[in-house]
């Protein structure tokens, strides 16, 4: 994480260094520019454990306000100045995708929604992405790594290139239904050949009670999934008698949409781009005493910030 540091976080190590000034104890704390769900946590502290630096913070997935502190440093400043950059980067990115899949859970009225934007950003930094969703509210993620790094098994149902390749999705349903394991929900793809409905049909004829779901990604070319197509396939699949088969919508959700899709009878969500396009969480690290005593640059208070709900963390 040095490298990826600012360069003059580096000019500081080399200035404090030649004055003899490296290791002055110092108290920072880190504070947020808007409201958000803490989250990277664990990343900051596995930068940080093997340093005699004292840490406090909030707990993963503790909701903080505008201008809270979150997170506060104790030691020499040779010990953390340099990973300023990275600490700050890590909480701003994740505690903004946390706060996403907050937002849709709490717009999902209680209802699973999954993390599916690993495909919105780089590989390096997807995983990341989804443990932080995981940490606001998803119930799982389809990244592998992304649900592991959150002591999860990944999720996810079937793309349209397995119906596309075999031609019927039917087929591609038997034959999911055979070959994955006992415990493995059977959520099928219901909208790339036929009419929604009429293929949701289709398939829980062919696999009756073994049918847990279907799954409706409907392209905006379509008109995407919309309330008035979740109603008429819940309506179909009641009258058909499959009401134990639930309907998993995907592609552009939003905690708006989840609201509507919900009440028209929406059971599960996959969630893409809202939570990973979340704008990142503006974090500032202040110091605020040195060799003990209060400090702070003009405009803010001197002296550690009174709060009671920081937590010793390392």
């Amino acid at each position: 994480m040095g490298a990826t540091t600012d360069i003059y976080f580096v000019k500081t190590y080399e200035i404090l260094k030649s004055l003899g000034l490296e290791n002055t104890p110092v108290v920072a704390e880190i504070f947020a520019s808007r409201k958000g769900v803490l989250a990277g946590l664990h990343e900051c502290l596995t930068l940080l454990r093997r340093k005699p630096v004292e840490v406090w913070a909030l707990p993963e997935g503790e909701e903080f306000s505008e201008r809270e502190v979150i997170m506060r440093l104790k030691g020499a400043y040779s010990e953390f100045g340099i990973y300023e950059t990275a600490l700050l980067g890590i909480l701003a990115s994740s505690s903004a995708w946390a706060m996403a899949a907050r937002e849709c859970l709490l717009a999902s009225g209680g209802k699973t929604f999954l993390a599916f934007g690993a495909r919105h950003l780089h590989p390096a930094v997807a995983p990341v992405m989804e443990r932080a969703a995981i940490v606001g509210g998803a119930a799982g993620a389809s990244d592998i790594l992304g649900a592991r790094l959150a002591g999860r098994e990944p999720l996810g149902t079937m793309p349209h290139a397995v119906v596309l390749i075999v031609g019927d999705t039917v087929k591609v349903a038997l034959e999911y239904d055979r070959i994955m394991p006992a415990g493995t929900k059977r959520i099928v793809l219901v909208d790339t050949f036929k009419d929604e409905a009429e293929e949701a049909l289709r398939v829980a004829r062919e696999l009756g009670p073994r049918l847990d779901g279907v799954r409706l990604d409907t392209p905006g070319e379509r008109g995407g999934v919309t309330p008035d197509l979740v109603r008429e396939v819940r309506a179909r699949l009641d009258q058909a008698g499959f009401k134990h088969v639930s309907i998993f919508v995907s592609g552009g959700v939003t905690p708006e949409r989840m609201t509507v899709l919900s009440a028209a009878g929406a059971d599960a969500f996959g969630v893409g781009s809202y939570i990973s396009a979340a704008r990142p969480i503006d974090m500032t690290l202040d110091l605020k005493e040195i060799n003990g005593k209060p400090i702070a640059k003009r405009g803010r208070i001197p002296g550690i910030t009174a709060t009671s709900r920081l937590k010793r963390v390392l």
